[in-house]
Order: structure tokens, then C-alpha cells, then sequence
């Protein structure tokens, strides 16, 4: 049993001290010393994360000062003691919703193989967003839509759902959309569209770098999650597992997949990345993708989960990256970079773990 450290007098004691957050969430205040293995991390290259965020935070209207923030880091020395102090001075750590806990995934930079033009063996379209995807912000209609977003296409001066994952692979968006690139594996293709960027190895010998633009607005469906219920696979459900799977049922490989109607259109990245929902480059194991409807991209979170072979994986990370299956208040996937074994890890990463956010110490006035 752990100790009774601060955060538990506080939920005992002095209930008053948790407040809600704009989003929903319980943050109860906490001190740095209540983050396991706070002192042990690296935050130099958490400080380096959170700087890609920084034009985006100060843009923001929020009730936080991330300006003041902002504007210190140019004094803040590239070391972890020096990170360290920079985030105890300017942040205030909370604990989300009195530690529940919740799942912890990772995902990574795929790696295919493709060619600029269609070929025999290079035959799976990756589409461009179609010109005729209509995307809808619902709060520009209510109030209480806020941060709601449909997409559809119109038919007869009426907005309807876009084409499924089905019909776009049988081909209903020829003529209709253009082709980015072409490549030679149809489930390379789908774990493409849930990573989110990628990097093509071309034919010519071009390295083409491409990253999510949009999505035909259909809810996600885990496919891994469908074929637990159909006792196909076993839990813990991994992307291994549901490879193996589809490797060894070509013939139902398809049929699976469409059960998931969700379907994302690429465009070129030019420059470093991969570059997740936030707009700025992620960091290998320092970006986390999140649901932006309970944390807001830009802010520090103190991860505290467990590593595939059970290892404690304590790390600030920065929320820069949503996701279609990122759904909830304590769900997390965590950037693992580029290659084999960031794929085999967090291909692998299916943990129970908590957050902790970290928020500006100064709020601003809203009467100024």
C-alpha cells in the first residue's frame, strides 16, 4: 500500500481543494515530489517538446499565461537540472480525476514501400482529401457543440455522411480524388491511416514523408477489438496480434478492415517530422496524442504507466497528437519514433497508467 502522501489529505480533508476543469476534468493539486521518478526523468528533452508547442500555446485564448511561459524559456540552459527547475518555477502539477487510471498505447512513424505511379505490384491507392469533403465545426452552430466536428459531402443541397472505408475501397472515389502515392500492401495502407504519417520508400529511390489531412468524418472502429468479440484473437489484442491475423486470413482481410468505416486522406510533409494534430514535429517518446475534448494540445503531462515487459515508464511527455481511438479523459498514445523497434513497442503497448497535467501557475484576468 502507498504511503499517505499529500494528494490523500487533501481528497480526505479539504475536498474543497479539487476543482473541475473546463473540460470536465477533477485536477486536484498535487506537489512535484508526489510524481514518481520526477527527479530521475530527463525533462531536458520534454523542454525541447514543449518549444514546438509554444507558438502554438501563446496563440490560444485560454485562462492560462502561457506567454509568461513562453517567454522564459529562452533563458532556461539545455540540461535536465535546468528543465527541471524551469518547470517546478513555472508549472503546478495536478492529479486528473483522483488518480483513475486508464489505457496507454504508443504508435510510430510507419515505414511502406511505394512508387508516384500505379504498377503491378504497387496497386493501393493512398487518396489526397477529395474536393468534394465537406468538414463541420458544430460550435459555430451551438454553443454547446464546441469542439464538435462532422464531415460529409453534399448531395442535393444536403449535407450527407461521406463514403465508408467499404466504398472507397471499392473504388467510389475515382475521379472523384486525387492519388498521393501508390503502395504495394492494403494493410500497410490501414495501419498507415492509424499511425498517421508515415514514410514512403519510393521506387526511384525517393523518400516521400506523409502525414494525416483529413478523415471522411466515420466513427473509429477497433478492429482488434471486433475480433476479441468474435474470438478470433486473444486479449490483450496488440497490432501483432491483429496482423498475424489478416496475414493469416487474406481471403476475410478486407471484410475485417471495413468494419472499421473510418478512413483518412494524406498530404506531403515537407520539413521535420512527423507533425501531429498540433501542427509542430513530435518528439520520439516525448508526444503524446490525446482526446483534446479533456486535454488541451500544447500542455505537459507526467505519464505513469509500465512499459510492454512491465518495466515503470515515468516520463514528462507534451499532449501534440489526437487520435480516432484517443477517446476519454485518462487515454494516452504514446509517439515512439521511426523504425522496427519503435513499431514493435508500441505495437505492443496496451498499459494501465495515470496522469498528472501540468498548468501555469498564473491564470489570466479576464477582466483585463
Amino acid at each position: 500500500m502507498r504511503g499517505l502522501r499529500p494528494v490523500f489529505w487533501c481528497l480526505l480533508f479539504l475536498a474543497s481543494c479539487a476543482e473541475v476543469s473546463p473540460t470536465g476534468l477533477t485536477l486536484t493539486p498535487v506537489s512535484f515530489t508526489d510524481l514518481p521518478g520526477w527527479s530521475d526523468d530527463r525533462q531536458s528533452e520534454s523542454l525541447a517538446a514543449f518549444a514546438r508547442s509554444c507558438d502554438k500555446l501563446t496563440q490560444k485564448s485560454t485562462l492560462y499565461d502561457w506567454r509568461t511561459v513562453c517567454a522564459a524559456l529562452n533563458q532556461v540552459a539545455h540540461d535536465d537540472a535546468a528543465a527541471r527547475a524551469f518547470f517546478e518555477a513555472y508549472f503546478k502539477p495536478y492529479i486528473v480525476n483522483d488518480g483513475d487510471d486508464g489505457l496507454l498505447t504508443g504508435y510510430y512513424e510507419a515505414e511502406l514501400r511505394g512508387s508516384s505511379a500505379p504498377t503491378a505490384q504497387f496497386h493501393v491507392p493512398l487518396y489526397v482529401r477529395p474536393d468534394d469533403l465537406v468538414a463541420v465545426d458544430l460550435g459555430l452552430f451551438k454553443p454547446e457543440w464546441k469542439g464538435q466536428h462532422i464531415a460529409g459531402k453534399v448531395n442535393d443541397a444536403k449535407l450527407i455522411p461521406y463514403d465508408d472505408r467499404a466504398a472507397i475501397v471499392a473504388n467510389s472515389l475515382e475521379g472523384r480524388a486525387h492519388v498521393l502515392l501508390w503502395v504495394d500492401d492494403p494493410v500497410d495502407a490501414f495501419f498507415l491511416e492509424i499511425q498517421g504519417s508515415g514514410r514512403v520508400q519510393l521506387e526511384d529511390g525517393r523518400m516521400a514523408r506523409i502525414g494525416y489531412d483529413s478523415a471522411n468524418g466515420r466513427a473509429y472502429i477497433a478492429i482488434g477489438r471486433a475480433l476479441a468479440e468474435m474470438d478470433e484473437v486473444q486479449k490483450p489484442v496488440t497490432m501483432q496480434s491483429i496482423r498475424a491475423w489478416l496475414a493469416a486470413h487474406p481471403e476475410r482481410a478486407q471484410e475485417i478492415m471495413n468494419l472499421n468505416p473510418s478512413y483518412v486522406f494524406f498530404h506531403t510533409l515537407d520539413g521535420e517530422g512527423p507533425v501531429g494534430a498540433e501542427g509542430v514535429a513530435l518528439t520520439p517518446l516525448r508526444s503524446l496524442a490525446v482526446d483534446p475534448a479533456f486535454v488541451s494540445l500544447g500542455t505537459p503531462v507526467w505519464l505513469e504507466t509500465n512499459t510492454t515487459d512491465g518495466a515503470p515508464l515515468r516520463r514528462l511527455v507534451i499532449a501534440q497528437d489526437t487520435g480516432g481511438a484517443i477517446k476519454g479523459p485518462v487515454r494516452g498514445d504514446l509517439f515512439w519514433g521511426a523504425g522496427k523497434d519503435a513499431e514493435a513497442q508500441a505495437g505492443a503497448m496496451q498499459s494501465r497508467g495515470r496522469y498528472f497535467i501540468l498548468l501555469p501557475k498564473n491564470k489570466i484576468d479576464a477582466r483585463s
